[in-house]
């Protein structure tokens, strides 16, 4: 079943194309305008304008906490009643460390707070962590599909291999347009998006 949407979409395979085209195009518009820098890092207030930016010109959700239960396979994420307490957590989960801030972004990976968008908002959002508290962000076309599938998948139980895959493709090239574009890319590539490239639809 295809997602309400405002583009009048009924097919999945239009809707799953017009989403990558569009969402992709104002990932890019939010490293050129400024956007990500004026943001505070690693609070869910960050989280709902990356989403509602990604996704206001497609769906009346974008930035908004979800309103339904939702589970991948077998995991289900945090049920709704308890999502607002586990938001309020999570924002006030320490994020110093490395390791501070892969817990907090399983954390909030674990609540799922959106509808749709979840890991491509999410993946921005821990790398605005990284460059704030760090000055490192995450090359992520260095990250296998696979693993990184397989590990965040785990990450609730156990999160060294989420740790392993994130330490290792860290750079120090944080202002870095191309490792950003390849980074939104692989990101969406995780998610099966893989029709437009990013630096295309300037």
């Amino acid at each position: 079943m295809t997602l309400e949407n405002k583009l009048g979409l009924t097919s999945s395979a239009d809707l799953a194309r017009e989403e990558e085209r569009i969402s992709k195009k104002k990932a890019l518009e939010l490293f050129e305008n400024g956007m990500l820098d004026k943001l505070e890092a690693g609070k869910f207030s960050a989280l709902k304008v990356i989403h509602r930016y990604l996704f206001e010109d497609i769906y009346d959700f974008a930035g908004e906490l979800r309103t339904v239960n939702i589970a991948k396979g077998s995991f289900r994420f945090v049920p709704l009643m308890y999502l607002e307490a586990a938001l309020e957590n999570i924002d006030k989960m320490p994020q110093t460390t490395f390791d501070e801030i892969v817990e907090k972004y399983v954390e909030m990976n674990i609540a799922h707070p959106f509808r749709e968008g979840n890991g491509r908002s999410t993946r921005i959002w821990l790398d605005l962590i990284f460059k704030t508290e760090l000055q490192k962000v995450v090359d992520w076309s260095k990250i296998d599909k696979d693993d990184y599938l397989l590990a965040m998948e785990r990450s609730s139980v156990k999160d060294i291999e989420i740790k392993y895959l994130l330490k290792n493709a860290l750079t120090d090239e944080i202002d870095s347009r191309e490792v950003y574009m390849k980074g939104i890319d692989h990101s969406y590539y995780y998610e099966g998006y893989t029709i437009f490239k990013t630096e295309e639809l300037k």
